[in-house]
């Protein structure tokens, strides 16, 4: 059988008339059965009891209850003379218990978040007899994606021993790994992604902005715009988005002169910062009301003798970097769009070129 569970031996032990061949298509067989006995009944419900030997005690007696013979409502399938018409009890079992899940790349299944049982009992006992036969099969992972509008079944799946993954507006994703070993599943995302524009015009002014919302050590300071990229966002689009949404600006990407690495920042994720150098495309300042106080253009050499900088070795050596880049002694990384044969998918690469004047810049 193709379910690598009941061979045909085994079917046949659970009736002495069992006859007729597989469906076509159809993963699992469909034995036709001719005893009408409530013996034989029992007898099929004891050996695909053994086949869930993995499942606990207490399991056991909520998937079998009273009658040996129900199996999840098997008692519905046997019609008025005990056959079962075209039904084997083992589909009952598949339909009904194994939750519907596909493989991952670890060895493992992603549950089907679509069709999900509707009620916490059914969950509950479907979920104790998919561990059990997906340990039995040697699957390693088990990714449970569970929808806002089922988050009932969160304690079922944590008492189960699931574990939290990551949460998002919609879905919250638990893990379940099965072999006694460390765990190959991959963590979860543990860095956001920042990035900050320098945007600077003929005039030698940079255009900086004040916060309504910052630490008292920024109470009052002039910085550059910043914030985070979105999700499926680029460094560079989101830079001059940015600057956009804060300033009205429109600018146009340059390079990256510079990148920050730290830890432990906001909800104990790392964080990554961008310092990109932009080009100013429009000049009119209309702020975003709603996390600016104010924006403007401040002449270069009085933005970088402000205290924050000054006495701030991080700022001060980006301060320097930017400096170096408009005095063409540096060059930044400049995006490059480019298709790996690894995966086909097309990203973007950042590095210096070759040719200084690609960028302007007369450091190699």
């Amino acid at each position: 059988m193709e379910s690598g569970l009941l061979d045909t031996a085994a079917a046949a032990s659970l009736c002495p008339a069992v006859g007729g061949p597989r469906r076509a298509g159809s993963t699992a067989s469909f034995l036709n059965c001719a005893c009408s006995s409530r013996d034989c009944r029992v007898s099929a419900s004891y050996s695909i009891g053994r086949m869930l030997s993995g499942v606990r005690s207490a399991a056991r007696k909520k998937l079998f209850r009273n009658d040996p013979a129900d199996l999840l409502g098997i008692s519905n399938w046997l019609d008025s003379s005990g056959t079962g018409g075209h039904h084997h009890w083992w589909t009952a079992l598949e339909n009904n218990f194994v939750l519907e899940a596909s493989e991952d790349e670890y060895g493992g299944v992603i549950v089907d978040a679509d069709r999900l049982p509707a009620d916490t009992a059914a969950f509950a006992r479907s979920l104790t007899a998919s561990l059990s036969y997906w340990k039995s099969v040697g699957k390693k992972g088990v990714w449970l994606k569970l929808p806002a509008d089922r988050a009932e079944f969160v304690p079922f799946a944590v008492k189960e021993g699931f574990k939290y993954h990551h949460a998002e507006e919609a879905y919250v994703m638990l893990t379940y790994w099965i072999p006694d070993e460390p765990c190959m599943l991959p963590a979860n995302a543990s860095h956001q992604v920042g990035v900050g524009g320098f945007v600077i015009n003929d005039q030698m002014e940079v255009l900086v902005v004040q916060e309504k919302y910052c630490g008292s050590l920024l109470d009052g300071a002039w910085k550059l715009p910043t914030g985070f990229i979105l999700a499926s966002e680029e460094i560079y689009t989101g830079a001059s988005r940015e600057v956009k949404e804060e300033t009205g600006v429109d600018t146009e990407f340059v390079d990256v002169v510079a990148f920050r690495h730290a830890h432990n920042v906001a909800f104990q994720k790392s964080d990554l910062f961008f310092i990109c150098m932009l080009r100013p495309v429009s000049s009119e300042i209309k702020i975003d009301e709603t996390e600016i106080q104010a924006a403007k253009w401040m002449p270069l050499e009085e933005f970088v003798k402000q205290p924050f900088i000054q006495e701030d070795h991080m700022f001060q050596k980006i301060m320097d970097i930017c400096l170096q880049r408009l005095r063409k002694c540096y060059c930044g990384l400049t995006a490059h769009h480019v298709v790996s044969r690894f995966d086909g998918r097309a990203s973007t690469l950042y590095y210096n070129v070759e040719e200084p004047e690609d960028v302007n810049c007369s450091a190699a």
